[in-house]
């Protein structure tokens, strides 16, 4: 079993900035991709950007140049840096990584989420 925490939300005006992290624990082989994403209310839970082992990122475009997705291997740590924070930012961010088991399978987790609000 793999458990993912996250913090760093929080209110934040519009324009600030916000840290997110998120630390693996538990049982595993390896942890391949990690990645963020996110929920605002009454929308569906989409994708903000994801993070390979090897340190390739992938940005979804509302957050390009904004926000800045890396990892610390050792720390089997995940961070998200928002820039320039919008309201439409806000939303719960969920922590999500893929983690080869003990028994050399592919298995996803998923954080408990984070609320990040943006005022206007």
């Amino acid at each position: 079993q793999v458990q993912l925490v996250e913090s760093g939300g929080g209110l934040v005006q519009a324009g600030g900035s916000l840290r997110l992290s998120c630390a693996a624990s538990g049982r595993f082989v390896s942890i391949n991709d990690m990645g963020w994403y996110r929920q605002a209310p009454g929308k569906q839970r989409e994708l903000v950007a994801t993070i390979t082992s090897g340190g390739n990122t992938n940005y979804e475009d509302f957050v390009k140049g904004r926000f800045t997705i890396s990892r610390d291997n050792a720390k089997n740590t995940v961070y998200l840096q928002m820039n320039s924070l919008k309201p439409e930012d806000t939303a719960v961010y969920y922590c999500n990584c893929v983690v080869t088991n003990l028994l050399y399978r592919a298995m996803t987790y998923w954080g408990k989420g984070t609320l990040v609000t943006v005022s206007s």
